[in-house]
């Protein structure tokens, strides 16, 4: 049997897949700033200027942690809380921690949250 013939099968499983964060961020529009203001229980609390209609919100804030992080628009997808403050967006190509740094938030301990 020669190498040509031979097929690894480790070799044709797909890549596991990255760890995507899903965060839950708690958004007040009609703020006078767009800025991060810390926490809310679990959540980031993030302040919008936009107003909280026709998706004008949701859009400002995909921009504004856009630009915040540093990443393409495109990599942040609001995954649920369309019509509401309470908010879970995912975030490809950063980890949680690298999130939280950038967004100045300080790491927390809680429930599911451990730091070592």
């Amino acid at each position: 049997m020669t190498a040509e013939n031979h097929t690894n099968p480790a070799s044709r499983r797909p890549p596991l897949p990255l760890a995507v964060p899903i965060l839950h961020f708690h958004i007040v529009p009609n703020a006078k700033i767009n800025q991060v203001v810390g926490t809310h229980g679990a959540a980031i609390k993030i302040k919008l200027r936009a107003m909280a209609i026709e998706g004008k919100a949701n859009a400002a804030l995909l921009n504004f942690l856009a630009e915040q992080l540093e990443i393409a628009e495109h990599a942040i997808v609001l995954e649920r809380g369309q019509k509401s403050r309470e908010k879970l967006i995912r975030i490809e190509g950063l980890s949680e921690d690298e999130i939280r740094r950038r967004l100045g938030i300080q790491q927390s301990t809680g429930p599911g949250r451990q730091i070592t």
